[in-house]
């Protein structure tokens, strides 16, 4: 393992006397004592012209410093040469702003331009680069998007010179729509300039290495080299606490979370925390419980609520009042704030409820601990008093063991692998219209191969490329010349030219409620709705009627079954090693030592129920009318078994947390058909046959996609063999 390397050391050495003397100079008048050494490595890496690299390291451990000091150097010993040098990409408007500062402080001292480039600079700004194009260029893969498609017959002149493409944040980049986009943006880039860029991926959540350096660079046509830093690895300080909400509170529904409120007031008061709450309604409900806290206190307000609802000026005004740190603030957020901008140093992480995935609690602990200080994180989870009607999985605990489950595996250095199943049809379309509109007309031979031989979409079989041009033709996007030649038709146009089209992704749509003709409520709808699925809301449990994708609604009826069990996640589907540490600590007579006194209890009572129902030794299990079958697996696997029974006749199948649940079946039969299921696997995309009702269009572009294609991409991103 290498070692830091001071600066004085440094002076000596052949990586330090490679950067360029300004840039020496610069490092020695920020009064470093040391380079990290993260920094270290990657000026051998980046004066390396001929390599990807990809630099993974904790929360402000120097990436960005350690990408651009080489970098920076390289250009100041190249300064004849015209054009932008380097391309800085990344997910966040807010952190290209924040980048925006930290790259001009190091920037200005060789003379060098750094520029932005997204909706919020002028146009005069964005003229003015176009016709003196230098220096660095910080943007959003929309707004490349856009400078492809409004200036794609300027992009040699604009980017001929370039050297180095920088994305930061990867982690949130990779098995993601918009991710897909970043690969074929940057492929067709390369393809434009005849030659391929050197990639530099930063990131500080990643759970394998290697797979990540396939999403850098699919063709694989330049090496990658892998920095991982685990030098000034922070320690830890965590606790998991563990409440019982009393039986009063859970039939009345009020106060539950005023132990959890109160704990927080008293540990976060007068130091600057981010308190993460999972959803918008519990970031809302927990900013007016603590503040009520403090006027009640006689105390100056210090929380503030951060999500994606509230307008730019209240997120910016929490942003600087944590970057600030004039008075104690603690932001209580959605995911919002799990990366991003640099907020200075945060004292602890509170986690409210079960996060929704190991790297994403990896993400949010990364923004505490700073400056040589371990990370503080605090877990709140509430399990309800249990009574001789308690369904059977609030026995077991499931949030609890789920949320140990994720710090066992984040204590192990675990991370999820990013999911390569997707097909992403929706940007592929997106890919076509915007490569048509940026050379004026192609040929689909030439789409074939900018877009599949030399692109992103290098999965994508022949007859669902042309299955998705004739779906364009369609829809009246797109028309053919006498000589082949494919040009946006009328609608292509309209689409292409809208601002929205620039961006791959869509939030989820909120799809109407209905029952019996009333209106029940709306429902961000991002994961399989189809007849027969049992959803909770209001409080409620509800039976899938129908499902209308073109007016939105879903149409429901009550269920028969009564009080629903808690869910968790929200929403997220959980890995199979997840899972299968939840069977691990069930089996267990150890106690993690993080859990407080009643963690403890808690967790010793699901482990009493766990083997009183003999899941020790069995997976099918029944009670009452319920057959429960554990098979331990993905989440996508475990939706999978829910169409195989329900295509069995067991139409009232569901999942819920680590289970089956399966209402009114025959106990002997569930059991033989789950030992069959065990050993004779299936391809789910033969299960979608009573789902054709199912709201099939998840993406943005997804009603121009063939119905076949989108059960394809349905199936990959939900179901797994």
């Amino acid at each position: 393992m290498n070692l830091p390397l001071s600066v004085s050391e440094a002076s000596n050495s052949q990586a330090f006397e490679k950067l360029h003397p300004k840039v020496q100079k610069w490092i020695w008048d920020k009064g470093w004592d040391e380079l990290r050494d993260i920094q270290e490595r990657a000026i051998y890496a980046l004066l390396n012209e001929q390599q990807d690299v990809i630099l993974a390291a904790a929360t402000a451990s120097g990436k960005t410093e350690a990408a651009f000091i080489p970098i920076s150097s390289r250009m100041a010993y190249e300064s004849d040469l015209v054009g932008v040098r380097a391309l800085y990409l990344s997910p966040l408007k807010a952190l290209i702003n924040d980048q925006f500062s930290r790259l001009t402080d190091l920037f200005q001292v060789l003379d060098i331009p750094v520029h932005r480039w997204h909706g919020d600079v002028s146009q005069h700004h964005k003229t003015k680069l176009l016709k003196q194009p230098t220096g660095i260029l910080l943007m959003t893969p929309e707004s490349l998007e856009a400078l492809f498609i409004r200036h794609g017959q300027s992009l040699r002149r604009l980017f001929g010179n370039l050297n180095a493409v920088v994305i930061d944040e990867l982690h949130a980049f990779i098995g993601t729509e918009r991710g897909c986009q970043l690969q074929s943006l940057l492929a067709r880039l390369e393809f434009a300039l005849g030659r391929q860029i050197p990639r530099v991926g930063l990131s500080a959540t990643l759970g394998d290495m290697a797979l990540a350096a396939t999403f850098l660079r699919p063709d694989g046509l330049l090496p990658c080299q892998l920095i991982q830093s685990h030098l000034n690895q922070q320690g830890l300080k965590l606790q998991l606490r563990g409440t019982r909400l009393a039986a009063k509170e859970q039939e009345q529904q009020a106060d539950e979370d005023a132990d959890v409120i109160e704990h927080l007031y008293t540990h976060l008061c007068g130091k600057t925390n981010l308190i993460f709450a999972n959803s918008r309604s519990n970031v809302e409900m927990f900013t007016d419980g603590l503040n009520q806290l403090c006027r009640q206190r006689c105390a100056p307000e210090e929380f503030v609520a951060h999500h994606g609802s509230l307008s730019k000026e209240l997120r910016e005004d929490a942003e600087n009042r944590l970057k600030e740190q004039a008075q104690p603030v603690s932001a209580v957020c959605t995911s919002t704030l799990e990366m991003g901008i640099d907020i200075g140093q945060v004292h602890s992480i509170a986690q409210i409820g079960s996060p929704p995935s190991v790297a994403s609690l990896r993400q949010r602990l990364g923004r505490s601990g700073r400056r040589g200080e371990p990370a503080i994180l605090r877990v709140y989870v509430s399990e309800s008093t249990l009574t001789p009607k308690s369904p059977l999985l609030d026995r077991l605990r499931p949030h609890l063991v789920q949320t140990c489950a994720l710090l066992e595996l984040l204590l192990q250095g675990w991370c999820e692998p990013p999911d390569k199943s997707r097909f992403h049809f929706s940007t592929c379309v997106q890919q076509m219209l915007s490569l048509i509109a940026q050379q004026g007309g192609l040929k689909a031979a030439q789409l074939w191969q900018m877009l599949v031989v030399q692109g992103a979409f290098k999965d994508l079989i022949q007859s669902d490329f042309l299955a998705l041009l004739r779906s364009l033709g369609e829809h009246e996007l797109i028309t053919q010349m006498q000589n082949g030649t494919l040009l946006l038709d009328r609608k292509g146009e309209q689409l292409v030219n809208h601002y929205s089209f620039y961006a791959a992704f869509q939030t989820p749509e909120e799809y109407r409620l209905v029952s019996d003709g009333r209106t029940l409520g709306s429902l961000p709808v991002d994961m399989p709705v189809y007849p027969e699925l049992v959803l909770i809301f209001g409080g409620r449990r509800w039976v899938v009627l129908s499902v209308d994708d073109q007016a939105k609604v879903i149409e429901l009826r009550p269920s028969a079954s009564g009080v629903p069990p808690k869910f968790g996640g929200g929403g997220a589907l959980f890995h199979g090693k997840v899972r299968q540490e939840m069977r691990k600590l069930y089996l267990s007579e150890e106690l993690p030592v993080y859990l407080n006194a009643g963690g403890r209890e808690l967790l010793q009572e699901a482990r009493s129920h766990f083997y009183s129902l003999g899941l020790n030794q069995k997976q099918v299990i029944q009670e009452g009318q319920s057959i429960f079958v554990f098979p331990w697996c993905s989440d996508k696997a475990l939706l999978t078994l829910v169409l195989r029974f329900q295509q069995a006749g067991y139409s009232q199948t569901w999942s819920e947390w680590m289970a089956l649940h399966i209402e009114k079946g025959s106990f002997a039969h569930v059991e033989e058909l789950w030992s069959d299921f065990q050993e004779n696997l299936v391809e789910p995309l033969t299960l979608l046959g009573h789902l054709e009702a199912a709201n099939l269009q998840a993406e943005k572009h997804d009603a121009f996609v063939p119905v076949e294609l989108l059960k394809k991409e349905f199936v990959a991103r939900y179901f797994e063999g």
